[in-house]
């Protein structure tokens, strides 16, 4: 029978969670070469190869088709491809890992409470300001699908590659789109999200792979992977 690859988290909590997961369904995963390597195993599924990826690189992956199963963030299969979200099945959600996409903005903002009004500031920003409103963010596709959704077209996207809530406070941005679990890191620097602000509620899921090379042995052994997780 044609084996199917498993990607999970290969390090940090999300390694730990997911792991503790598949045991608490008695489907342990072991690395028997430590933490530097990124081969697993699962005794009780012996047709079920296990792979060590981070979270981003599982998402990728599992879009083109190269794992048929992985855990990722939800969030992360909306980022990585406007057609994502296509690509794969969200066979079931691991409930952990909860966090939400979010617009927010300065606190001195007061009159900007919600995204219509985040629309008229953009389309005067220009005007007033002499440049574009610029956005603070990781997440470039789900903000220019979100936004256009919205009807915001005045604006330009500053790729954030470190602590995206302090771009305003440093000048580097004038609002912020980030994931948050609390809102408490958001508000610690002065900002506040929109009332409709929350753009993807995301958590760790368990994700299937559309493009991935499905035969009936390993459909068959996916049918049988998922019953034994319903256990």
């Amino acid at each position: 029978m044609k084996g199917i690859v498993l990607a999970v988290p290969s390090k940090g909590r999300l390694e730990e969670l997911t792991r503790d997961w598949f045991a608490a369904r008695g489907l342990a995963i072991g690395r028997p070469g430590g933490a530097r390597s990124y081969l697993g195993t699962m005794e009780q599924m012996p047709g079920v190869t296990v792979r060590f990826f981070p979270a981003s690189e599982i998402a990728r992956e599992l879009i083109r088709g190269n794992i048929h199963v992985g855990v990722t963030g939800r969030d992360l299969i909306h980022e990585t491809s406007e057609t994502g979200p296509n690509a794969v099945d969200f066979a079931r959600s691991l409930d952990f890992g909860h966090a939400d996409v979010v617009v927010a903005v300065p606190d001195a903002w007061i009159d900007v409470t919600h995204m219509h009004d985040l629309a008229d500031v953009a389309a005067d920003f220009r005007v007033r300001h002499g440049r574009w409103l610029r956005i603070a963010t990781k997440y470039v596709t789900i903000t220019r699908r979100h936004f256009a959704r919205a009807g915001i077209a005045g604006y330009r996207i500053v790729e954030s590659l470190g602590a995206t809530e302090a771009a305003p406070a440093s000048g580097v941005a004038d609002i912020v789109v980030d994931i948050t679990s609390t809102g408490s890191t958001l508000a610690a620097n002065g900002l506040r999200v929109l009332e409709d602000g929350v753009m993807l509620e995301s958590e760790a899921n368990l994700v299937v792979s559309r493009t991935a090379d499905w035969d009936e042995d390993r459909r068959a052994l996916l049918e049988d992977f998922l019953k034994r997780l319903q256990q």
